[in-house]
């Protein structure tokens, strides 16, 4: 059952996958499934500071722009 993440429509990595720039995993295992594992989310939540090109595992991918 899909349970989209409160923060998906303006997640970049949501844009980076519309895109193309990034593979569909990402938002199928964070995104769509309300994955609270998401660093992306976890620091959204505490209003903290986290790159666009930050995926959800905390990884930063320095070819997205």
């Amino acid at each position: 059952m899909k349970k989209i993440c409160k923060w998906y429509y303006c997640c970049p990595i949501k844009f980076y996958v519309d895109r193309g720039k990034l593979d569909k995993k990402w938002v199928e295992n964070y995104c769509l499934v309300d994955n609270h594992d998401c660093i992306r989310y976890q620091m959204e939540e505490k209003g903290q500071y986290h790159p666009d090109n930050m995926l959800p595992d905390g990884t930063i991918k320095e070819d997205l722009d």
